[in-house]
């Protein structure tokens, strides 16, 4: 913003206008055994899940392959730039902050560990997607977000603990916001119902380390400020429902945005609503952002708060 100080008189010349600074942002450095020197891209080592090999080739190559692993190569140009933007600050966060389970490699292909990967899908919007964005990475305080994203929201995004049982304290760049996902999203995203044997559910609660041999009855507990389901409640044990969503399986219970949980006997029926934990960035939101005319960065500021978008190299 600038602001202007004119004084004019017959006896004082006016001043030039003044310009307020602005602050500076504190730049992340590159994790060095991945770097290459200032301002220019670094090179990855990629374990490559569906060979079993590793890979050396430049970050913006693993980018694409993980933004056409992640969204739709026909989606809104935008849509796509932010899901780049955000594709590239999850590797450097990575690979600054965590170590592969892969010896030898920096990250991989394996969407467990980090991201999907399906360079197949790679076109030529989603070459127009990361080049435009090249080196455009999202930070707060000098520092790579968790750069966190998900399917569809359901109508309102979740804060890290109540989406993902985060064990941190809360992210200051991550709030619950409004999500207008898109109508478009599929009917099995938008409402889905999930069947799972008392088989089923025994074994991801022992998967998860909980102590239950047996239940009669499954209730939700305690829910979010977003309106997830924190707790199913298994007779009167509390589960976390985060962790028990990926025990039993996420692309079967899609959400904790649930409306019902029943259970007779033999089979618990849970019916919900999104897809995905629900923190960070909705890609079916973005790609209705986008539709509506909003550039990338201003979809990634409406699912985060707090953040510098700043260009690497």
């Amino acid at each position: 913003m600038t602001a202007i100080f004119a004084l004019t008189s017959c006896t004082t010349p006016s001043k030039k206008p003044l310009q307020k600074r602005k602050p500076q942002v504190l730049l992340p450095a590159i994790p060095a055994k991945i770097s290459r020197g200032n301002k220019k891209e670094p090179v990855l080592k990629v374990y490559i899940s569906q060979t079993g090999k590793i890979e050396t080739m430049p970050l913006e190559q693993y980018v694409m392959g993980t933004v056409a692993g992640e969204i739709k190569n026909d989606w809104p140009i935008e849509a796509l730039k932010a899901q780049a933007i955000l594709a590239r600050s999850y590797v450097l966060n990575f690979v600054d902050t965590k170590k592969s389970k892969y010896d030898g490699a920096d990250i991989s292909t394996d969407f467990e560990e980090a991201q999907a990967w399906n360079p197949a899908n790679i076109n030529l919007r989603i070459r127009k997607a990361v080049n435009d964005t090249r080196g455009t990475v999202a930070i707060f305080n000098g520092k790579y977000i968790d750069a966190w994203f998900h399917s569809d929201a359901a109508g309102r995004t979740a804060m890290a603990k109540e989406g993902l049982n985060y064990k941190k304290p809360e992210p200051p760049y991550i709030e619950s916001v409004k999500s207008n996902d898109s109508k478009d999203a599929p009917a099995n995203i938008k409402n889905w119902t999930a069947t799972f044997t008392k088989q089923d559910v025994l074994n991801a609660l022992n998967k998860m380390g909980v102590n239950i041999k047996d239940f009669s009855s499954v209730t939700i507990g305690t829910k979010g400020g977003s309106g997830r389901t924190v707790n199913l409640n298994f007779d009167k044990t509390p589960v976390n429902a985060p962790d028990f969503r990926i025990a039993i399986g996420s692309e079967k219970m899609k959400s904790t945005m649930l409306d019902s949980v029943k259970y007779d006997g033999s089979n618990l029926l849970i019916k919900g609503r999104g897809f995905g934990h629900g923190v960070g960035m909705s890609q079916w939101g973005a790609y209705q952002m986008a539709k509506q005319g909003s550039k990338a960065k201003d979809i990634i500021m409406h699912y985060f708060k707090n953040l510098n978008i700043v260009k690497l190299w």
